[in-house]
């Protein structure tokens, strides 16, 4: 590639006078910056270009960049590229060379690691960082061992497992604007003189009114977030300390931070860090709430952690107030401090708490999906908890935070989360000091109390854990704090030489146990807790851990549901027990239809949407008023037991409305489903839904991928309410029917069988009130007793039938659920493009 005039290449190949593209010129240009411009000519892919030498060197990422370090991506080098193709967008013309259309999709600077340098391209082997808007961290360039007769350089471009690595599908699969105008691709094809990116008529028609709406949109997204105040303070959910962690599926598990707990309120620009007791910390933690404010978040309130790193690497207490000493002028924002969030309480001006746990988690992944270090969302086991709090224990954490899938955020404290701690730690207030005979020491000791039935009760002594610098910052703040009286009652010997406080300092304090006489034995100062209050510092006691259990009883346990499989009622009870934590979050309060097979799947099967009251108390009813004006009784539940419940009833299959029950006019949930004629194969079936992932995106509309557990795959649009079911229906029809005309050889929208023949039908019409599609993780009542299952989409490429799953892959499924590629699945903040 090395050539006297590195841009001649790229001149050759173009005509300026046709393309709208910059002519090749050497420029100086600031020397370390990359582009990403992702690029829709004859196939889709992205090009990679970094500054050097005065040029872009650029390489055609086919599959574009990816955040996991287990995809190695090939990158195909092309012509250098001049420094002004920097800042290119548009429509190249279709016959010209690269012809399509170009976004700038990630832009940034670069650097190589240390040690290396830009010259390391040609010797075939890169290892750099980027700090771009979407690429982050360490990343490796590796030139391939050419075949015999190939003339192009196959190079693969990796990330470096790093704070920066992810799931496969957070970058190409979530990004859909351009990071110069924040325009989807429609929008970019749709400029004058550009091809739109559906053909035909009414494909082109459709495309052009897409590209309206969704400028539309945005202007109405940024006008709504640019006025909007964050959220008021909310009282927070505190957990109920546990002697074990509990058992189940129906809990997941996460670290317990050691640092401040936060509630971020957030609306564009403008962060408020609320303290546990609701006063605004959003100064002392400045950097925080910069990085914060660059996501441009809609109206939200977010619970966390804030922690900063000791010097074995793992989350501090003494660290984090170390940095808070120093002040945040002094903090590096980069390393310093973390804010992990864990929890939505609201989003877009709704409330959220009502919902389950593990759906706000869901939701908070979709949200901060363009979140880098130092903010991160905490990560999260379902079920295998004792594996994970021993790990922590055995790293020398704190312990671990469990909370119940289904159950909704109460501000409180409660046993829907409990903790498990690997060590005795709990707040103190600090009542007085005593002398000491060094020197070098202000004091010997901080004396200690917890309130009591509104009494302060002496706890005993704390004397180690302080370093000079901690000593001489509470010598201070209790000599501002002296008083004469003891504001606890201790004994005489406990008094001597005592200097008593004001009672408003909180400590950490850590300890071996309690004496008989209730004072700490073997207690180590750890911080003061400026986030505390001292009319809140209670003792706290281990109680039991909730023990799992259900009031739903299954009978008849061995009856045989699914023959081929030999598997039975008991069997298809299990599944659902285990998978329901992730599969409430999609299911939870829609108006559902049951399949049922009382005596198997080999036997009658039936659709049910009404009870007349024998399917129990766990499943609950939601007036609906139907076409001819009647009102009847739609079923819907809301937790494991309510699935269960279903189940005892002879249940297989649950198919849901496309909106919830307490907002049944307002939907939010779009599916295509891809059904496929008999002569065709799976392959056909993945490309489809690759395409219409595509299509999607080239609007601005992210997409979900999920096995049908039948015959194809569904294409998941989750969509924010606010549109009507005529609206709905209508985009998806119009949507379905414009695929159909671009390529009439592939796909079908109409329902006959006899114009099916060699195609692939877009079934659109489950998109209509009263109209439902199977919910994930339902079992099919077919052969094998399969189930529908999400897929990332990089994976649906290596999975060979929508019957990868079965009702005996439980464990499987809640591993994957919990994994980078499933993050966020079927969750996505995005409006329907009006037109």
């Amino acid at each position: 590639m090395t050539r006297a005039d590195p841009l001649a290449q790229y001149n050759k190949k173009r005509d300026f006078k046709l393309t709208p593209e910059p002519a090749g010129k050497v420029a100086k240009g600031s020397g370390n910056r990359f582009i990403v411009q992702k690029h829709d000519a004859t196939r889709l892919h992205y090009d990679f270009r970094l500054e050097a030498g005065g040029v872009l060197k650029s390489w055609a990422v086919t599959k574009g960049p990816s955040a996991n370090p287990d995809d190695k991506r090939l990158a195909v080098r092309t012509e250098d590229h001049p420094m002004a193709y920097a800042d290119f967008e548009g429509v190249i013309p279709r016959g010209e060379y690269g012809g399509g259309t170009v976004m700038l999709w990630d832009r940034g600077t670069w650097a190589p690691v240390e040690g290396k340098s830009a010259k390391d391209i040609e010797r075939g082997h890169l290892h750099f960082t980027l700090d771009g808007e979407r690429m982050k961290g360490e990343w490796l360039l590796v030139r391939m061992k050419p075949r015999k007769g190939e003339k192009r350089e196959n190079w693969l471009l990796r990330k470096i497992d790093d704070a920066y690595a992810g799931g496969s599908d957070d970058l190409t699969g979530r990004y859909l604007t351009s990071v110069l105008t924040g325009r989807p691709m429609a929008e970019i094809a749709g400029d004058e003189g550009g091809e739109q990116s559906l053909k035909g008529a009414k494909g082109k028609l459709f495309a052009k009114k897409m590209t309206a709406a969704a400028a539309h949109n945005r202007k109405v997204a940024k006008t709504a977030k640019t006025g909007a105040r964050p959220p008021k303070f909310r009282k927070l959910q505190l957990a109920t300390l546990v002697d074990s962690v509990p058992a189940g599926n129906n809990w997941f598990h996460e670290i317990k931070f050691d640092g401040y707990r936060a509630l971020v309120a957030a609306a564009g620009e403008r962060v408020v860090v609320y303290t546990r007791s609701g006063l605004d910390w959003a100064g002392k933690f400045a950097p925080l709430a910069r990085h914060i404010a660059a996501l441009d978040l809609p109206p939200c309130l977010i619970d966390g952690e804030i922690v900063a790193y000791g010097k074995d690497g793992n989350p501090d207490f003494s660290s984090l107030q170390a940095v808070l000493k120093r002040g945040h002028g002094a903090q590096d924002e980069a390393t310093d401090l973390r804010f992990f969030a864990f929890d939505l309480l609201e989003e877009g001006g709704k409330p959220l708490t009502a919902l389950g746990n593990l759906e706000r988690k869901e939701r908070l992944e979709a949200l901060l999906g363009d979140a880098a270090p130092p903010i991160a969302v905490a990560d999260h086991v379902i079920g295998a908890g004792e594996k994970l709090y021993d790990a922590m224990c055995g790293a020398g954490q704190e312990g671990i935070i469990a909370k119940r899938a289904d159950a909704p955020y109460a501000g409180r404290r409660s046993k829907n989360w409990v903790k498990v701690k690997c060590t005795r730690r709990q707040e103190f207030v600090i009542v007085g000091w005593k002398e000491s005979s060094a020197k070098a020491r202000p004091f010997a000791s901080l004396l200690l109390a917890q309130r009591e039935k509104d009494e302060l009760v002496y706890k005993g002594n704390v004397g180690t854990g302080f370093d000079a610098d901690t000593m001489a910052t509470l010598a201070a703040k209790l000599a501002r704090r002296a008083r004469k009286t003891a504001p606890v009652e201790v004994d005489r010997a406990a008094a001597r030489k005592v200097h008593w406080v004001k009672p408003d300092l909180v400590a950490e304090i850590a300890f071996a146990e309690y004496t008989a006489g209730g004072a700490v034995r073997h207690a180590s100062f750890v911080g003061l807790r400026a986030d505390k209050e001292a009319k809140d510092v209670t003792p706290e006691t281990r109680a039991k851990a909730p023990a799992p259990a259900s009031d739903v009883k299954i009978s008849s346990r061995d009856r045989i549901i699914f023959p081929e499989a030999k598997a039975t009622k008991g069997d298809l009870a299990d599944y659902y027990a285990a998978v329901a934590p992730v599969m409430l979050p999609h299911l939870a309060r829609r108006p559902v239809s049951l399949v049922r097979c009382p005596q198997g799947r080999a036997k009658q099967c039936f659709f049910q949407k009404h009870d007349s009251g024998s399917f129990g108390p766990h499943v609950r009813h939601v007036p609906i008023e139907e076409k001819d004006g009647a009102v009847e009784d739609y079923l819907y539940v809301e937790d494991a037991d309510g699935i269960l419940a279903c189940v005892q009833m002879g249940t297989i299959e649950f198919h849901g409305w496309g909106s919830h029950a307490d907002a049944v006019e307002r939907p939010d949930r779009m599916v295509f489903d891809l059904d496929p004629d008999e002569g065709l194969d799976f392959a056909d079936v993945k490309k489809a839904a690759a395409d219409l992932k595509r299509q999607l995106a080239d609007i601005g509309l992210v997409s979900f991928a999920m096995l049908s557990g039948g015959k194809g795959v569904h294409v998941v649009v989750p969509l924010s309410p606010g549109h009507s079911w005529d609206a709905h229906k209508d985009f998806a029809k119009r949507f379905a029917e414009a695929l159909a005309l671009s390529e009439p050889g592939r796909f079908t929208a109409t329902m006959s069988k006899a114009k099916r023949k060699g195609r692939i039908f877009i079934d659109y019409l489950r998109n209509q009130r009263g109209s439902t599609a199977v919910m994930p993780y339902s079992a099919r009542a077919r052969e094998g007793a399969p189930v529908a299952a999400p897929i990332g989409w990089d994976a649906l490429a290596e999975v060979d039938s929508p019957r990868r799953w079965s009702i005996g892959d439980a464990e499987d499924l809640l591993e994957r659920a919990a994994s980078a590629e499933l993050k966020g699945w079927g969750f996505a903040r995005q409006a329907l493009p009006d037109f």
